[in-house]
């Protein structure tokens, strides 16, 4: 099966692949989509989008572009010796050995082992020294498969038997993660591992890569002295290392400093002050000297956490709501109390009363005339009950998760109830953000508590939720209450009142946001601002959102428009992406435009921010108003005036493609890269 990773046909040596690593990775997506393996523009896409996240120059000449990706059919590995060497963002310079690990969204668990059998090689001089040596692609091939293979098999032996603890051997845990769970996870394992042999130290690391994850045997955490962890995406199961001191950092220091992180978790075993695992508390929990995460870092990421977690309830719900309207009219809102009605009967303000035999089901009022009008309103205050019953988990959703990021499972109740609270005193969506940090503050807070033996069972369950939700409770109704009320109130008195250029300056700056990164975090917050408004179901908030909306969809569908017009100032590549946009671009998917920005920042960037500041300024002009969050321009029966949406979109998009054009005609390629 290792052989169906790389071939001959994937490795290249010695070429200059262009100067950055997004030319690096365009030539390799290209190359390996040449062999049949994956389609080129979307891993791509998908590889770039990863960059992204975190660099993947490794230190040591060494880069690891990687994804997984719907538009990889074979897992493969695309291998290049670059000449000249390539800067992707390694702390020691530019890198000279690059493999592009392309993993299918469907990977199997064998074919992922493989794939992480590499990473681990990758930590290993002999191995990328014979990379560097070899000198023709079947050379390449062989090492690697060689080296998968002797691997696998060693790791094969070792996990058949369980080996207990050597005595008078410190004994420590590990666990490893990444965004994409296949490279960085288990480089970094292999990392503490060896840095662990070199210090006398027994480890055992539980990498949670993207494949199956063997837990590590409890019976050797109840040994362990310490535990180190190296994630960017928190740990799974918490709650197995209560009590055990912590070191705590992002997965690449992990490969770049593990001789540092074994000595702080030999250290932090030895002092008697060191913050311990409480619970299944989050990094909150974790050693202060043993964290890399600043609190900024952390309250961000918090932040974050809460909002990807309430997307869904306020999609959902808005969607269902704009159905209901759809079905029932605009003003259904009015009538879904009668959402109770089960027969004919109930039905009687619904629906032709003639055609109503007392008890008759639904099911035979089906035949009876006058029912598609009657049962389109029913139907419509039906959806419109669910989905305002999906947004009424707006706030507690946003507070409840933004206090799990901080402080793990106790976090929860108080940050829900924190949410209900402040939804029930008027304090909206800030009132959450609070309830969210100060619940996750407190509740971390005293997971990090030194409780005795017999109390600590239940201190994750029964103490700290019970502490945190009373304080978090407390201290909105008797404080912070009535002033995040009187600001939110104000806030959106003020978004009503807007009339004339406040709105327009307005609509500009959010179609600004919209433009700016493309699905990154100033784009998310515009969005976050007008979806959080929808709660309020008032003019402003709609006419936000549809602002938002149409001028996130300028992007990909001015990309798609310059492609269509001048296809010679684009690559094949961008051309084939530029078809893809088109339907991105409808569906409201900002994210189609990334590879564009990706490949070429300072031109297109500029462009599509323009493109949506005249969308959002004109729809706000019109007054164009959305009650769906999403869904572009697939949900026209929930914008109002259609007419004024498409005219504000069809403007931008004109401005955001023309301008594009136009920096790339009168601002050559040469003269960009003299700029960045």
């Amino acid at each position: 099966m290792s052989q169906d990773l790389i071939t001959a046909d994937l490795v290249v040596l010695d070429a200059d692949l262009g100067p950055t690593k997004n030319d690096v990775i365009h030539n390799l997506a290209e190359l390996v989509a040449k062999t049949g393996r994956a389609e080129a523009a979307g891993l791509e896409a998908d590889a770039l989008a990863r960059e992204e996240k975190a660099a993947t120059g490794l230190g040591g000449g060494i880069a690891i572009p990687h994804c997984r990706s719907a538009a990889v059919n074979t897992n493969s590995l695309a291998f290049a010796r670059l000449k000249p060497s390539v800067d992707f963002g390694a702390f020691d310079g530019p890198a000279d050995i690059a493999f592009l690990i392309a993993a299918s969204d469907g990977s199997d668990d064998a074919h992922l082992a493989l794939l992480a059998e590499l990473a681990r090689n990758l930590m290993r001089s002999e191995f990328t020294d014979g990379l560097r040596n070899a000198q023709t692609p079947d050379e390449i091939v062989t090492l690697v498969n060689n080296a998968i293979n002797a691997s696998a098999d060693e790791d094969a032996s070792v996990a058949a038997t369980t080996l207990p603890p050597v005595a008078g051997k410190p004994v420590m845990v590990a666990v490893t993660a990444c965004p994409t769970g296949i490279a960085h996870t288990f480089m970094a394992a292999d990392g503490l591992e060896q840095a662990a042999k070199a210090a006398g130290v027994e480890l055992h690391v539980e990498p949670q890569g993207s494949g199956k994850v063997t837990p590590i045997d409890p019976a050797i955490i109840a040994s362990a002295s310490a535990a180190i962890f190296a994630t960017d995406v928190g740990v799974r199961d918490k709650e197995r290392f209560a009590g055990l001191p912590v070191i705590e950092s992002g997965v690449k220091r992990a490969i770049n400093e593990p001789g540092k992180m074994i000595a702080e978790a030999i250290a932090a075993s030895h002092d008697p002050t060191a913050r311990k695992v409480a619970g299944d508390a989050s990094s909150a929990a974790a050693s202060q000297g043993g964290s890399q995460l600043s609190v900024g870092k952390r309250i961000q990421q918090a932040l974050m956490t809460g909002v990807s977690y309430m997307i869904p309830f306020v999609a959902a719900g808005g969607l269902l709501i704009a159905l209901g309207f759809l079905f029932g009219g605009f003003d259904i809102a009015l009538k879904a109390g009668a959402t109770g009605a089960r027969t004919c009967a109930d039905l009687a303000s619904w629906v032709d009363a003639e055609n109503c035999a007392g008890g008759d089901s639904i099911a035979s009022l089906a035949i009876s005339a006058g029912w598609a009008s009657g049962f389109g309103n029913y139907l419509g205050a039906l959806l419109f009950t669910i989905g305002a019953a999906a947004f009424g988990f707006l706030l507690p959703a946003l507070s409840g998760y933004i206090s799990y990021a901080l402080a793990g499972r106790p976090g929860i109740a108080p940050g829900f109830v924190g949410g209900v609270v402040a939804g029930a005193v008027g304090a909206g969506f800030l009132g959450a953000l609070i309830t969210g940090l100060l619940a996750g503050v407190i509740a971390s807070w005293l997971a990090g508590l030194k409780a005795p033996r017999w109390l600590q069972g239940l201190m994750p369950v029964v103490i700290i939720p019970l502490v945190a939700t009373t304080i978090v409770g407390l201290v909105m109704y008797l404080f912070l209450g009535k002033p995040l009320a009187a600001v939110t109130t104000a806030l959106q008195e003020g978004l009503s009142n807007m009339s004339g250029g406040s709105a327009i300056l307005l609509g500009i700056i959010l179609g600004l946001m919209m433009g700016f990164d493309l699905g990154g975090p100033v784009n998310k917050a515009a969005y976050l601002f007008a979806t959080a408004g929808l709660s309020a179901q008032s003019q402003a908030s709609f006419q936000i959102m549809a602002a938002v909306m149409a001028a996130g969809m300028v992007p990909p569908l001015a990309l798609a428009l310059a492609t269509t017009l001048r296809k010679n100032l684009f690559t094949e590549v961008e051309v084939e992406n530029g078809r893809a946009a088109w339907l991105l671009g409808a569906s409201f998917i900002s994210e189609g435009a990334i590879p564009f920005a990706a490949a070429d920042p300072l031109r297109v960037i500029p462009s599509m921010m323009a493109g949506g500041a005249v969308t959002g300024a004109l729809s706000m002009a019109f007054g164009v108003g959305s009650r769906a969050p999403h869904g572009g321009i697939f949900v026209f029966f929930a914008i109002n005036p259609i007419l004024g949406f498409l005219v504000a979109l069809a403007a931008g998009t004109v401005v955001g493609a023309f301008a594009v054009l136009a920096a790339k005609q009168f601002w050559p390629a040469k003269q960009v890269a003299a700029v960045a």
